[in-house]
């Protein structure tokens, strides 16, 4: 395929800037290049235009340094919110990349941004914070926070109710005895207590008396005799 010689008179991502001199295929400078003003042939004539075509390239360039520097400076304070579906694991379906980012800050900044320019080791499929690395510029870095978020509610882990060391054991988180009720006392120390009051007890009446009277067939005592 022939080539031809030409200068670009606008900057042409992947092929060169302004005042630039670049072989291309005759046939994608006649048909494109040519018919749109981004280049012109390399003649003797058209070499004057280098120096015009550099100063006018410096003076872009310097506008979109500014201007992307600005950028920076706002991004750095945003947080991007996404929200993705999820299944009942929390866990993500599907991912979020660099054209998904670059939708949002669209839709919620009205930041037009070439996707080329979020730069993602890996797509996002964790829910959470997330910094992502801009490269707006050549010289110009900047970090944007994305936050993903699930679209459907994640079940909630149900917190114990708080202890009572009044009331009964638990079990599973719940009081296995009913509010206000008490286990009986045990009938052992009152039937004890009854026995030894009853020992305690003196006797009365006629009990009392057989009770210090002698057994009958024993000898009453003799009276000393006075001396």
């Amino acid at each position: 395929m022939p080539k031809t010689e030409v200068i670009l008179t606008h900057n042409i991502v992947g092929l060169g800037a302004e005042s630039d001199q670049v072989k291309v295929a005759a046939g994608y400078a006649r048909n494109y290049l040519f018919p749109h003003r981004l280049a012109v042939p390399l003649t003797s004539a058209n070499k004057r235009q280098i120096e015009a075509l550099r100063q006018r390239r410096a003076e872009r360039e310097a506008h979109e340094f500014n201007s992307m520097s600005e950028l920076a400076r706002s991004i750095s304070k945003l947080t991007a919110l996404i929200k993705v579906k999820t299944g009942d694991d929390g866990k993500m379906f599907g991912s979020v990349t660099s054209g998904t980012i670059a939708d949002e800050l669209k839709h919620q900044f009205d930041i037009t941004l070439d996707k080329r320019k979020i730069h993602l080791e890996h797509p996002i499929r964790t829910l959470g914070d997330h910094d992502v690395e801009l490269r707006l510029h050549a010289e110009v870095n900047t970090t944007l926070k994305v936050h993903v978020e699930s679209l459907n509610p994640l079940p909630q882990p149900v917190a114990p109710e708080k202890g009572d060391s009044r009331r009964g054991p638990r079990e599973g988180g719940y009081r296995t005895e009913k509010r206000g009720h008490r286990p009986e006392p045990k009938a052992e120390k009152s039937e004890k207590s009854d026995k030894v009051e009853k020992a305690e007890k003196p006797e009365k009446g006629d009990k009392a008396e057989k009770a210090h009277a002698p057994a009958k067939g024993a000898k009453a005592p003799k009276a000393e005799k006075a001396k």
